[in-house]
């Protein structure tokens, strides 16, 4: 989900089941500052999504979807332990410093090589323009441009 979405930890955090719309392919992230957008993903991440929410499942749609086993919210904590275990066992993660943060940063940079800086942007979330110039007021991507930055990342069609 990282990967495909470019999202903070805060973001996966803050997701509910009533975020994701499989029908389109699309998640609402919460991230800092409250910002909202609507992000794509391919298949794969919304049916892992779907899943984890069949089987830990949130009392209510608006109660938040990332859950342990006994279907407690997980934490930050809980999530930066994820990434530790992850480390032990695969050696490049430790090595390279992987986390979450690593991620967002390589995807975006990756969106950036490959379709510009407006779309990582919109795929970044990012909405200011502080000193920034007025250019970017008009250079602004949309979610169909996001999408097909996405569909390029991962191989898959999208809706």
């Amino acid at each position: 989900m990282h990967t495909e979405t470019a999202c903070r930890t805060g973001g996966a955090l803050a997701l509910r089941p009533q975020d994701l719309d499989p029908r389109q392919c699309l998640i609402r992230l919460r991230e800092k500052s409250g910002t909202q957008r609507r992000q794509p993903v391919s298949p794969t991440p919304m049916h892992a999504l779907i899943h984890h929410t069949d089987t830990r499942g949130a009392p209510s749609t608006a109660q938040l979807l990332l859950r342990n086993r006994r279907g407690r919210p997980i934490s930050r904590g809980r999530y930066d332990q994820l990434w530790q275990r992850i480390a032990r066992h695969i050696p490049e993660v430790a090595i390279q410093g992987i986390t979450t943060h690593w991620l967002r940063h390589t995807t975006l940079t990756w969106v950036e090589r490959n379709f510009g800086h407006a779309i990582a942007r919109a795929y970044a979330g990012h909405t200011d323009t502080n000193g920034e110039g007025s250019t970017t007021l008009y250079t602004r991507a949309g979610i169909e441009e996001v999408a097909q930055a996405l569909s390029a990342l991962t191989g898959t069609h999208l809706p």
